[in-house]
């Protein structure tokens, strides 16, 4: 579902180039789950961006769905996006003009596949039920996350990159959108790249990678049967 083929990236900056992101090669399979972790600034959201398809590499191949990123122009790359991904961040990005139903709703309408039964289990799971017309300045920081991760599943991704998805919450209802978040990612057939630093947050995850300094640390690639159980 998702490759890295020997990726770097670097950016220019005031001091000269840094190098983001030095000969990644990773890979993601269709209906599994992966944590990517890392400290601030060691390209784990550069890593994201460009598996969105937001930036390109320059060097080293990027595929999604077994298509090259680096091949699609623009207007292609946000055919991709709408067709293929879900996106999640720690920012909620909710659209304030449009409802709570409407902006769960947007995302598969905008890909022409929106499934009412599937809309109204979403908003019954994700604990919404009731709230339809109300917008997100009336909602509270984990409802506006839940409807953020409802958008994003809607359409029934492929793929579904999520960038610090509960990093905005405490602890306690982080747990709680986390759990949601893996049981409607399993319900939704979608695979699932989580960008966090929280060890916590990728425990329950089939896979954990640790990015250190650009380069993915081969000490760190444990399969969750390998690790402690999880709390759930």
């Amino acid at each position: 579902m998702l490759e890295f083929r020997q990726v770097h990236k670097t950016y220019a900056t005031p001091q000269g180039s840094l190098a983001v992101l030095e000969g990644v090669d990773l890979e993601l399979r269709a209906g599994k789950s992966l944590a990517l972790m890392g400290e601030s600034g060691s390209g784990k959201s550069t890593l994201l961006h460009l598996a969105a398809g937001l930036d390109l590499p320059d060097a080293g191949e990027v595929l999604v769905a077994g298509r090259s990123i680096s091949t699609l122009d623009e207007p292609a790359r946000a055919r991709l996006r709408r067709d293929t991904l879900g996106l999640v961040f720690q920012q909620f990005h909710l659209v304030p003009s449009l409802n709570v139903i409407d902006n769960l709703r947007l995302q598969a309408r905008l890909a022409g596949r929106e499934q009412p039964d599937w809309s109204a289990h979403l908003m019954q799971r994700l604990g919404l039920a009731g709230l339809e017309r109300r917008y997100p300045e009336q909602l509270s920081g984990g409802q506006q996350q839940r409807l953020a991760i409802g958008r994003a599943l809607a359409p029934r991704p492929a793929l579904l990159l999520a960038d610090e998805p509960t990093g905005n919450l405490d602890e306690t209802t982080a747990d709680e959108v986390l759990e949601l978040l893996l049981d409607l990612v399993r319900e939704a057939g979608s695979a699932l790249l989580m960008v966090t630093h929280s060890p916590r947050v990728a425990a329950p995850l089939d896979r954990c990678l640790r990015l250190t300094h650009g380069r993915l640390d081969p000490a760190h690639a444990v399969e969750r049967s390998e690790r402690e159980p999880s709390r759930r």
